[in-house]
């Protein structure tokens, strides 16, 4: 039997810090106020000539370092993203090209905020199935760059940044289960309802969002998908050493480990720190943890994310 196991982590946040002091200087809001609704207080930003290919390579060298492997000795590429460089060609092949590597198989998958969840899924079924042995999996955002710097209800929400894993194939159990679920009938929750049609933008460039239908439907989901998950594993919930969570909002991270019954000594908080970076936000929390010291090898967690779509799922997987 062929399992995936995570052997490498790594991560990148751009440079620039962008506080909550920041975003009162110039609109109608406030420190107290962010931190109370959010718990976010300071995100980072990319420059403007930092692309979501930059920052996915800069991730993607830790991780490969961390794992003691190569570029090329990556059989798959996976990225995950909602801001790629450009319609086309992938985020995942320009990555490939920025590592200097070529040959194995590079695409994206864009599942917004569930977008890393969906693509650990996906290259733990490739090396499963004896399709790849070895897999880099990233998730890389930009999203400060499709932001209306006006709206305080959703800029002060996000940051730029890339996390990366190394999977490869082995014996025992490393991801356990995955499940994935989407509704697209609540796409007008959380979407950026514009595209590029005869150069010009057709429809609105800006994310907009219905956060408190957001807020309901996100620890719902995260709660079934919780448990479906860790069924689907034949494991408790007691099982589990730590829930990584997709780091939106620290009400939605507290609300779904009370109804799962999880410590808050569990849970992996960052977006005090990070803002929200979708795809970006678990591998970015798992790396840092990890570097921390607190996640350990044999460690279990539970990886979820929940996103526009509407998309969420979970992964549970021995460290």
């Amino acid at each position: 039997m062929i399992y995936s196991r995570i052997v490498g982590t790594g991560s990148y946040l751009p440079p620039r810090v962008m506080t909550n002091a920041d975003f009162a200087a110039r609109l109608d809001t406030t420190d107290a106020w962010i931190r109370e609704r959010t718990g976010i207080v300071q995100r980072h930003i990319a420059e403007k000539s930092q692309t979501s290919s930059d920052l996915a390579f800069e991730a993607s060298r830790h991780a490969l370092a961390a794992a003691g492997v190569g570029a090329e000795d990556m059989d798959l590429i996976v990225v995950a993203t909602s801001t790629p460089d450009y319609v086309f060609p992938s985020t995942a092949c320009l990555l490939q090209s920025k590592l200097g590597v070529k040959g194995s198989a590079a695409f994206d998958v864009q599942a917004v905020c569930s977008g890393f969840v969906y693509g650990l899924a996906t290259a733990d079924n490739f090396i499963r199935a004896g399709a790849a042995k070895k897999a880099l999996v990233v998730g890389a955002e930009v999203f400060s760059r499709i932001l209306d710097w006006n709206d305080r209800g959703t800029c002060v929400l996000f940051g730029d940044g890339a996390g990366a894993v190394v999977l490869a194939a082995g014996s025992k159990p490393g991801v356990h289960a995955s499940i994935l679920r989407a509704d697209g009938s609540h796409s007008g929750m959380l979407s950026v309802p514009g595209n590029v049609c005869g150069g010009a933008v057709a429809g609105s460039p800006f994310l907009q969002m219905n956060g408190q239908a957001v807020f309901k439907f996100a620890v719902r989901v995260l709660e079934e998908s919780a448990r479906e998950t860790v069924a689907a594993a034949d494991m408790q919930l007691s099982d589990i050493d730590w829930l990584i969570p997709h780091q939106a909002n620290v009400r939605i991270l507290d609300a779904t480990a009370r109804k799962l019954g999880l410590p808050s000594e569990k849970l992996v908080v960052t977006v005090d720190h990070h803002g929200n970076t979708s795809a970006a936000s678990v591998p970015l929390a798992l790396d840092e943890y990890v570097r921390a010291g607190k996640i350990r090898a044999g460690h279990r967690l539970l990886l979820q994310g929940v996103g526009g779509g509407f998309t969420w799922g979970s992964n549970l997987v021995t460290l």
